[in-house]
């Protein structure tokens, strides 16, 4: 599993024109699930977005969770994030999950950010979305699971 979290004073996505996601202040979380994460990988991924530090104090530190802050979240699924590039030129993505595996994974990653309390909102499994958004900071982290 690998997931980019992008912090963002604001974020959407839409889906042939239509916005279908829509966030304030929070997260824009790109995740790959790939072939063999289980739900225990998930629990910690969703706990790590959750509770990561990564918004400012009163100070300027980056020491406040999403949960901390009120933040929202964005998901976007992003089967891309488990490219292989390390042959030839064009990337491989045997290592992503396939569709029927990958979307409930996906749909539970979100399900328990929102019982974390964290609102949130998603994309379009599976569809060509166009994603925006304003990063803040910029701060951007790659979690790798």
């Amino acid at each position: 599993m690998r997931l980019v979290l992008q912090r963002v004073s604001a974020a959407s996505v839409a889906v042939d024109g239509e916005v279908v996601g829509k966030i304030g202040s929070g997260l824009l979380i790109l995740l790959g699930i790939e072939a063999g994460d289980k739900h225990e990988a998930l629990e910690w991924a969703a706990r790590k977005t959750a509770e990561l530090r990564i918004f400012e104090d009163d100070e300027r530190h980056m020491n406040r969770s999403l949960l901390e802050v009120g933040g929202e979240a964005l998901v976007v699924s992003q089967f891309t994030l488990c490219a292989d590039i390390q042959k030839g030129r064009r990337p491989s993505f045997v290592r992503a999950a396939q569709p029927e595996v990958a979307e409930p994974l996906c749909e539970e990653f979100i399900s328990m950010l929102r019982e974390m309390g964290i609102h949130t909102e998603q994309g379009k499994f599976g569809g060509k979305m166009s994603v925006s958004l304003v990063n803040e900071g910029p701060v951007t982290i790659i979690v790798d699971k």
